[in-house]
């Protein structure tokens, strides 16, 4: 495991539970709005990581103020310990969200089936059509097939679109309305144009309340509860 850092205490990254969140590195997407840009690639010297000592010897202090660990990146299934990380972290009591750009359904099921998520956010980067121009590359089936794994568990979780104007318009979210079609839960988050992966995305505005309502009306036929999240 990659732990290139941690937020001690979250009230707002996983819902109803009082968290650490724990940050990993490397991802295999390059979303140009990232904002934890710095933990897309594994520049990082060994010696800048958080070892697994350091980390359960911090979690036995926390132990008492938080009930849940929030697992994020980067994207946290490419790291080759999570699934031993996580069966550490459930057999100490505590419950894990997990966030994923669906990008490695493999690992997914084999968490899934072994009971070891409690919670599951996953990225929707924009229609399908669109998705290799937001990530720089994907496989596609790879992402449906995450999409349905999440759809059918029975865990609690979230699909989310980080919306960006050079990117999503009205017509995405038709088709994102139909890729999780009977999905629970959808964000809509705003972009945020700080500390951006493309320097460039530092100069746009996010959009105004009224396009982030269409959007939320283009998706609602398809999912039973559409939110924006600012």
């Amino acid at each position: 495991m990659k732990i290139a850092g941690l937020q001690r205490t979250s009230l707002i990254d996983y819902p109803e539970h009082i968290a650490t969140v724990v940050f990993t590195q490397g991802c295999n997407y390059r979303c140009p709005y990232c904002h934890n840009s710095s933990l897309i690639d594994n520049s990082f010297q060994e010696s800048s990581y958080l070892t697994l000592e350091d980390f359960w010897s911090f979690i036995k202090k926390r132990k008492k103020l938080i009930d849940g660990v929030s697992i994020t990146g980067g994207e946290p299934t490419l790291q080759t310990g999570l699934i031993d990380f996580i069966r550490e972290l459930k057999a100490k009591g505590l419950k894990v969200k997990l966030d994923t750009n669906g990008s490695n359904p493999d690992i997914l099921t084999e968490l899934i089936e072994e009971n070891l998520l409690d919670y599951i956010a996953m990225d929707i980067k924009s229609s399908l059509k669109k998705y290799s121009k937001v990530t720089g590359q994907c496989d596609l089936d790879k992402v449906k097939k995450s999409i349905d794994l999440i759809k059918n568990s029975n865990i609690d979780y979230e699909f989310r679109t980080t919306v960006v104007p050079t990117l999503h318009t009205e017509e995405e979210f038709e088709d994102i309305g139909k890729l999780i079609s009977g999905a629970k839960l959808y964000f809509i988050q705003n972009f945020r144009p700080i500390n951006t992966l493309d320097e460039k995305l530092k100069e746009l505005s996010s959009f105004p309340p009224d396009k982030l309502n269409r959007f939320k009306e283009i998706v609602s036929p398809y999912v039973a509860k559409v939110e924006i999240r600012n």
